[in-house]
């Protein structure tokens, strides 16, 4: 039996119209399933955890973007009775960019139900006073995350989403708001380790290696070596961050002086303010700061 998690609105309404193509697909192959579509934010993690509650072993398939992968893993009560699949339907889609899957949503399915190779991947785990949320993507705070809060309701993603081109609507939001941008003082502490930045433009936790619609921030990620990366973008002129930004698409922004990126295995980060923070692109609060770290077992994800 495997269990569908659809978002029914991804890309405007393009993930309902792919789920019903491969719905029909299901049934002509005879394909015993169950479909959960999404009504509401976070009604994916509820579902999720109701479904994982018992000792039963289930294959999860999520269909939507980056946002409904990260809902699906913060519903998984044990990762060892598992196995999770993905069919991209979102306008970014990172995850599905990192870990190198097919784009035809047949091909996937097919790979899907009859599968030849498995990923056994990290889950990322952000802690700030008493809130807990997962990322599978990255997890950022500041500028970032203030991206992914306007983003989130911007008419021009909607608008670039109709066109096929709604990975830029990051990029365009991103310049906009840097524009504005007052950099701050963050400190960060990694595996015990201090490192202070006076004029922090941004600070990603990265499980993956792109994020924001294809901007290749840690090149060097990889989900499945119980390791984090981390990258911060600080004291430098302004010109210079807008500059940069765009050659972050083919991973040569590591190349300039104010780049900053790490491993770990916990990272701390405080900044001297509240600052708003994203899991996997979705705003989710606004705090002076974050522990991020990996949870203790990894996620069996069918690859091909």
């Amino acid at each position: 039996m495997y269990t569908f998690i659809v978002n029914p609105n991804a890309r405007t309404g393009l993930g309902l119209r792919i789920w019903r193509n491969l719905e029909a697909l299901l049934k002509e192959w005879q394909i015993k399933y169950q479909v959960c579509l999404t009504r509401y934010p976070h009604h994916a993690t509820e579902y999720v955890r109701d479904l994982t509650a018992g000792n039963a072993a289930l294959t999860l398939v999520a269909l939507g973007g980056d946002g409904t992968i990260n809902e699906v893993v913060n519903g998984i009560q044990d990762f060892s009775k598992v196995t999770l699949g993905y069919i991209p339907i979102g306008s970014s889609n990172d995850f599905a960019r990192s870990m190198k899957l097919a784009k035809d949503p047949e091909q996937i399915l097919k790979q899907i139900l009859s599968p030849s190779e498995y990923a056994y991947i990290n889950i990322g785990k952000l802690v700030s006073g008493d809130s807990v949320r997962r990322f599978a993507v990255s997890a950022g705070i500041g500028f970032d995350a203030e991206v992914c809060f306007h983003n989130t309701s911007s008419r021009i993603k909607r608008w670039l989403n109709r066109l096929k081109l709604g990975k830029l609507s990051y990029t365009g939001v991103a310049l906009f708001l840097l524009l504005a941008l007052k950099p701050r003082p963050m400190a960060l502490t990694l595996d015990g380790r201090l490192e202070a930045f006076q004029k922090v433009f941004f600070a990603t936790v990265m499980n993956q290696q792109y994020e924001g619609g294809g901007f290749c921030f840690c090149p060097d990620a990889d989900p499945g070596d119980d390791l984090l990366d981390l990258i911060v973008i600080a004291d430098m002129p302004k010109l210079k961050a807008l500059l940069l930004l765009p050659t972050a698409y083919m991973g040569w922004h590591t190349r300039f002086k104010g780049v900053h990126i790490y491993t770990c295995r916990e990272a701390v980060l405080l900044g001297s303010q509240k600052l708003p923070v994203h899991t996997d692109g979705e705003p989710v609060m606004t705090v002076p700061g974050m522990t991020c770290s990996l949870e203790p077992e990894k996620l069996r994800f069918i690859r091909g």
